[in-house]
C-alpha cells in the first residue's frame, strides 16, 4: 500500500492537430520570453543530434504531459459543445447535482463522495469574482483553483477560509489593479487559464436537495459586472485545437502542437527560462508551429523514442517511490513553490489522479498492492480492517473508493455502491472488538457481511482512500493507513 492521488466563447474552429495557426502564434507572442529562448543561441548554433532529441524529447513530455492531459479534459468541458461531457461556456458555473458514477469517463480517478460544480476561467480580459454563500456547519465544501500547469495555487472553503459568505476575486497575469471595495481576497493565477473545481459535501441520498440549494448560491462574475461598470474590450477569439485522445496522449507526435499551442498562454516563469530554451531545439515553445509530418524520419523516431522513455522513467518512479511509499500525493499535489520543479513528480499526480488536492486539503493513501507486495485483482478476496480508534483522522470526512484498471474509472456493480465512507458509519457492521472491517472483492461476501462488502472487478483494480482536512496524525504520519490483506 501506497500514497498517490486520484473539468466558449463562440463556435471554436477546429484546426489540425498539432497545428498553431499564425493568429495563434501571435496570440502567445506575448507569453515568449526572448532573453530565455536567445540566450544560449551560441552554445546550441548546431541542430541536435538524434540522441539530443531523443533526451529532450523525454523531458519535454514528462514536463508537458499534465498540461496536455488537463487541455484534453477542459476542452471537452468548456469548448466541445457538442460533445458528451461539455458543461458551459468559459467564466460561467455548471453545477453537477449528483456524484459521479462510472458513467462519467472524461477524468480519471474522480471521487464519488462531494457533487461537483465547475469553472473555467478565462482571465485574458478582466478577473473574475468567485460568490459563495454562508453553508452549514459540519458540512465540507471547497474550491480548488487550479492554473494550467495543474498546480493547486489557492482554496477557498471549510478548511482555508470557513463556511461564512464571502466574494474572492480571481486575476490573471496581466492584471495590475487593486482589491476592490466588496472583495475578501484576491487570488493571483500565473497562466491566462484556470480551472476551478468545487465540492459539495453530500452526506447520503436524501440530502442532495441541500446540495442543490447550497451549489444555487455560487456565483461566477466578470469584475466588471460585480462592480456594474462598463466591460473592457473583448480579448480576441481563440481558435481552440481539438485534442487527442488519453490513449493517443502516450505516443502521438500531435502531443508537441498541442502542447504548444497550450504554453502561449503560459508566461515563462524565470525558473524556466533555460529549461524553454533546451525545449526549443527541438521545436517545443509557446505558440511555435509545430508539423510532424515536414520532419526526418530519424527525428520522428527520436522524439518516439523520447515519449516513450518518458513512460518507462515513470514507471520506475512508481515502481520505486510511490508503491514503496517514499512519495505520496502530499508531494505531487500543491503550489509550483511546493513541487520545486519536480516535473515527474507532477507527472506521476496527473497520470494517477489529475486535480487532486495538496495536502492540507485532502491527502489520498492510495492501494495498488496488497500486504504481500502483490498487484490487486479481482479473482482474489481482500480485507482492510480498522482497529478501534484507528479510523481514519479527517477533520471534514473520510473515504474508499473502487477504481478498475487500466481505465481508473469507478466500477460499476449490482449495489451501485463505488465507496465506502464515514457519513455510512452507523450502517456498518462493528467487529466484536469495536473495530470495522471492510469486504474488498468481486463476489459478496455473504449477508452478514454485505454492509461492509465494497465491491471490485473481476480483473486488475486499485482503491484510493481519501481524508479530507486531514487532521495532524494523518498529515505527519502517525496515522497510516492499514494494509489490503489478501485472505484467499
Amino acid at each position: 500500500m501506497k500514497s498517490i492521488c486520484a473539468e466558449d466563447q463562440g463556435s471554436p474552429r477546429r484546426d489540425g492537430r498539432g497545428a498553431v495557426n499564425r493568429r495563434q502564434t501571435l496570440l502567445g507572442a506575448a507569453a515568449l520570453v526572448t532573453g530565455g529562448l536567445l540566450a544560449p543561441a551560441r552554445a546550441w548554433a548546431q541542430p541536435p543530434s538524434a540522441d539530443e532529441v531523443r533526451a529532450i524529447a523525454k523531458d519535454a513530455y514528462i514536463y508537458g504531459f499534465p498540461l496536455v492531459d488537463s487541455y484534453r479534459i477542459q476542452y471537452s468541458y468548456f469548448v466541445d459543445r457538442g460533445g458528451a461531457e461539455y458543461k458551459a461556456p468559459w467564466n460561467t458555473i455548471f453545477n453537477n447535482a449528483r456524484v459521479y458514477t462510472p458513467d462519467d469517463k472524461a477524468i480519471q480517478t474522480p471521487n464519488s463522495d462531494t457533487p461537483y460544480s465547475y469553472v473555467g476561467a478565462d482571465l485574458r480580459a478582466e478577473p473574475i469574482v468567485f460568490t459563495v454563500p454562508a453553508v452549514d456547519k459540519g458540512r465540507y465544501y471547497s474550491l480548488q483553483f487550479i492554473d494550467m500547469y495543474t498546480f493547486d495555487f489557492a482554496y477557498v472553503g471549510s478548511r482555508a477560509t470557513g463556511n461564512g459568505a464571502g466574494s474572492y476575486l480571481l486575476a490573471g497575469p496581466a492584471w495590475k489593479g487593486q482589491k476592490p471595495k466588496g472583495i475578501r481576497q484576491v487570488i493571483r493565477c500565473e497562466t491566462e487559464f484556470a480551472f476551478v473545481l468545487y465540492r459539495t459535501q453530500l452526506f447520503n441520498p436524501g440530502d442532495i436537495e441541500n446540495v442543490k440549494r447550497i451549489q444555487a448560491g455560487y456565483k461566477v462574475q466578470t469584475l466588471s459586472q460585480f462592480l456594474g461598470k462598463p466591460a473592457p474590450p473583448a480579448t480576441p477569439e481563440i481558435a481552440f485545437i481539438k485534442p487527442i485522445t488519453a490513449e493517443q496522449e502516450r505516443s502521438s507526435l500531435d502531443f508537441f502542437g498541442i502542447l504548444n499551442f497550450i504554453l502561449q498562454f503560459c508566461p515563462t516563469h524565470p525558473s524556466e527560462k533555460a529549461l524553454m530554451a533546451r525545449f526549443a531545439r527541438i521545436g517545443v515553445g509557446a505558440g511555435k508551429p509545430f508539423d510532424a509530418n515536414s520532419l526526418s524520419p530519424e527525428t520522428r523516431t527520436a522524439l518516439q523514442e523520447g515519449m516513450a522513455d518518458a513512460w518507462k522513467a515513470f514507471a520506475s518512479f512508481k515502481e520505486t517511490q510511490l508503491d514503496t511509499g517514499k512519495k505520496s500525493s502530499a508531494d505531487g499535489f500543491g503550489t509550483r513553490a511546493h513541487l520545486k520543479n519536480d516535473y515527474m513528480q507532477r507527472m506521476s499526480a496527473a497520470v494517477l489522479g489529475i486535480y487532486g488536492n495538496a495536502k492540507e486539503e485532502a491527502i489520498y493513501p492510495v492501494y495498488f498492492v496488497d500486504s504481500g507486495k502483490q498487484k490487486l485483482d479481482g479473482a482474489n478476496r481482500y480485507t482492510i480492517r480498522f482497529a478501534p480508534g484507528q479510523l481514519p483522522p479527517a477533520n471534514a470526512f473520510w473515504s474508499l473508493t473502487m477504481y478498475q484498471l487500466p481505465s481508473s474509472l469507478l466500477y460499476a456493480n449490482p449495489l451501485n455502491r463505488y465507496l465506502i465512507n464515514s457519513p455510512m458509519l452507523p450502517n456498518l457492521k462493528r467487529d466484536a472488538d469495536g473495530g470495522i472491517t471492510l469486504y474488498v472483492q468481486n463476489e459478496p461476501p455473504g449477508v452478514d457481511k454485505e454492509a461492509n462488502w465494497l465491491p471490485a472487478p473481476k480483473g486488475p483494480f486499485f482503491a484510493a482512500m481519501r481524508l479530507y482536512w486531514p487532521k495532524p496524525a494523518a498529515l505527519s504520519g502517525q496515522w497510516k493507513a492499514p494494509p489490503m490483506q489478501k485472505i484467499s
